[in-house]
């Protein structure tokens, strides 16, 4: 019969668990999964083993950490709770993984691997009373902490502990910038991210009774979004922050607040018939005082004069009425054909929605608006767009083919109008994968010139300057990008994430592909790569063989083909940190 160890003996205790496991799990079960793995690879477990920390146990949600020290035991959760604060500063709200950690020291038990007693349900108890980002802890833990640390407590009191009868003293550790005060009922004053006049375009609201002209009153927001964007001394907010208060009955200095923007647009939009009626607001965020309003009543094949009408008040109505610098506004109109105008918004929105089915949809209406007027510039350069979508997602049926569609709409649209923007955004993109720096360059600053503030153009660049060995220049593109869009989409912080791979800001590099909530094997190889720069090569080999389960048939030199690196150093950095990362050759 085995003998059981059990020993007894004084212990510091750090209990810590996840605030809202179930409901992340219920929300997405495979992504929260690899993202608590993910913290933990790469924060959690370092954490604990710098400050001397053994783990005792682990639950899917919860942990159990022994240390030598008190002062051990607080300086582990404050470094992951200041960390976990950083990853979470632009994560959604309700997509955070937030921790809850109680320190307690007493007496345990200690039966071969596993610990027991007061001391530990304490700490559990304790643990429970900490707000999500917060740590607890004990009288006893209190009193020894002490001046010992640049900390601050807070005293909760003797609240009741389940499963606990005697009354013990609670304190709540706050430390140093991280410290949340208790929030007040006040006013909070609006704070732009800069001076430049920056402005948001509400989606206006579609009062023509028809669920049918949705596209409409969407599609003409994002036409005077596009237009307002053309001034380079405006910082316009992109669609698609805007548009994620599309349906809601909102609070303006609210969603000023959230865009950190000084003025806000909104309106709405009723068609009937040949006729449309279009009420705009303008208002000043920070009094919530409309400082321009109008209504445009006209007939429908007015609806460009309309827009550059709109789009001039508004302007002008801001400090210093700007002056649209260096702009040459086209006078002319896209198309003369209204019902062609008409499908190539409901293509964009479509678009927008990036799934299979929305992206046939849209090449169907893209493909009538071209057949009803086949010199309208913008409806190749979107198809071009939607073709593109399919081929990167590999929706098409014969690769090549759409390839060569692409390219064949995008010399149409460019002989076409050489001043569409999204004709030089997407000429770029082809040129990159082709390996044509140059001409990408070209197309590019071409792009800029004609639309300074299109977030998709202005990330683009940040990725084609970090191909071109540039990645410090390319890192304050994407997040100039990331600040045209507060709600940009996941791949951004993958441009971000490339760009500070090639800068060697390589921790840097890690927190921002930690954003992509669902990596994919080419996410997880450049996670590896990062962690082998560090010197981390367990992290390393456990991305790398991450990688290797999704694509089993994953070469170093494969992926690398797919890369678009100019200098040959650039490359060569890239593969030796994915070689020694454990990747096969």
């Amino acid at each position: 019969m085995n003998q059981v160890s059990v020993q007894r003996r004084l212990m510091a205790i750090l209990a810590g668990d996840m605030v809202g496991y179930s409901r992340l799990m219920e929300l997405d079960e495979s992504g929260t999964l690899a993202r608590l793995k993910a913290h933990r690879v790469e924060l959690i477990d370092p954490a604990i083993g710098r400050n001397g920390g053994r783990i005792i146990k682990t639950t899917g949600d919860g942990m159990l950490v022994e240390f030598p020290s008190l002062v051990d035991a607080a300086n582990c959760a404050i470094e992951i709770q200041q960390r976990m604060s950083r990853r979470n500063a632009d994560v959604p709200s309700d997509r955070q993984i937030l921790f809850r950690f109680g320190i307690n020291i007493g007496d345990v038990i200690i039966e071969d691997d596993d610990v027991f007693g007061d001391g530990v349900n304490i700490a559990a108890r304790v643990q429970e009373l900490a707000e999500p980002g917060g740590i607890c802890v004990t009288r006893a833990a209190y009193e020894q902490l002490g001046s010992k640390l640049d900390i601050a407590f807070e005293t909760l009191g003797e609240p009741k502990l389940k499963n606990i009868k005697r009354p013990i003293p609670i304190y709540r550790l706050r430390w140093g910038a991280t410290v949340q005060p208790v929030q007040a009922e006040v006013v909070e004053t609006i704070e732009p991210a800069s001076d430049t006049p920056s402005i948001a375009v509400l989606p206006f609201v579609n009062m023509s009774g028809d669920p049918e002209q949705e596209f409409f009153s969407d599609g003409l927001t994002e036409d005077i979004i596009t237009e307002l964007s053309r001034f380079r001394d405006l910082l316009v907010i992109s669609r698609n922050s805007s548009f994620v208060y599309k349906g809601q009955s909102v609070n303006i200095q609210q969603v000023a607040k959230a865009l950190k923007v000084h003025y806000v647009v909104e309106g709405s939009v009723r068609k009937a018939g040949n006729r449309v009626r279009i009420t705009v607001q303008l208002i000043d965020a920070e009094t919530d005082r409309h400082i321009w309003a109008e209504r445009f009543d006209r007939q429908l094949e007015d609806i460009f004069a309309i827009q550059d009408e709109v789009t001039a008040s508004i302007v002008a109505t801001l400090p210093g009425r700007l002056e649209a610098v260096a702009q040459e506004r086209a006078i002319r109109k896209p198309t003369d054909n209204m019902a062609a105008y008409e499908c190539v918004l409901a293509a964009k929105v479509l678009h927008h929605r990036s799934t299979n089915e929305d992206n046939e949809s849209a090449q169907a209406m893209v493909d009538r608006a071209i057949a009803l007027d086949p010199n309208y510039a913008h409806a190749y350069a979107w198809r071009a767009c939607i073709l593109g979508q399919s081929w990167v997602h590999d929706w098409c049926a014969d690769r090549d083919e759409t390839w060569n569609a692409i390219v064949a709409d995008l010399d149409k649209a460019l002989s076409l109008d050489e001043r569409d923007s999204d004709v030089h955004r997407v000429l770029a993109a082809v040129n990159i994968n082709r390996g044509e720096h140059e001409s990408a360059v070209y197309h590019q600053e071409k792009g800029l010139a004609l639309n300074p503030n299109y977030d998709l153009l202005v990330v683009q660049h940040g990725e084609l300057l970090t191909w071109l060995g540039r990645p410090e220049e390319g890192l304050e593109w994407i997040k100039k990008a990331m600040r045209l869009n507060p709600h940009h989409p996941e791949r951004f912080w993958n441009h971000l994430g490339r760009a500070h791979f090639v800068a060697r800001s390589y921790r840097e590099a890690i927190d921002a592909f930690r954003h992509i909530s669902k990596p994919d094997h080419l996410h997880l190889a450049f996670l590896a790569a990062c962690h082998a720069q560090l010197g981390e090569l367990e992290a390393a080999r456990t991305y790398a063989r991450e990688v290797l389960a999704k694509d089993p048939l994953f070469t170093v030199e494969g992926y690398m083909a797919t890369l678009h690196y100019k200098l040959p150093e650039g490359a060569d950095h890239h593969r030796e940190a994915l070689l020694a990362a454990g990747l096969p050759a």
